[in-house]
């Protein structure tokens, strides 16, 4: 959104209507791999949040994936930085809920089935 709102000469109104909010939670963040542009158009918004508003984020990457994630490690260590400053950090192992809800329904043990039964039909 951030991207789209910089090519419409639109970015100061779309940053200030994320800063707004008491609270603004990224959900996912790192699913999908952020360009450079991204990168810094978030870090823009996060310095402008930092110390205001507080941000809930999620993520299934580690924080040393980060640099990857927003394809410079510099952005992600200065991101870092702010972000975990007066932070809580929550680190949650194991299998989703989705998953042990597959597993629950016996669905995960069928999925796998037919894809042993596709296999098996290749050879």
């Amino acid at each position: 959104m951030l991207v789209k709102a910089h090519a419409e000469n639109r970015l100061e109104e779309k940053l200030k209507l994320y800063c707004q909010p008491k609270l603004l939670i990224v959900d996912e963040l790192g699913y999908i791999p952020v360009d450079r542009h991204g990168a810094n158009l978030f870090f823009q918004l996060v310095c402008r949040r930092y110390e205001k508003g507080s941000m809930i984020l999620t993520s299934n990457q580690r924080f040393g994936d980060w640099g990857e994630i927003f394809g410079d490690p510099i952005i992600a260590t200065a991101l870092l930085d702010r972000l975990l400053h007066h932070s809580l950090t929550i680190n949650i192992k194991g299998e989703s809920y989705r998953l042990k809800e597959k597993k629950r329904a016996g669905l995960l043990a069928k999925a796998a089935a037919q894809e042993n039964d596709k296999q098996a039909l290749k050879a």
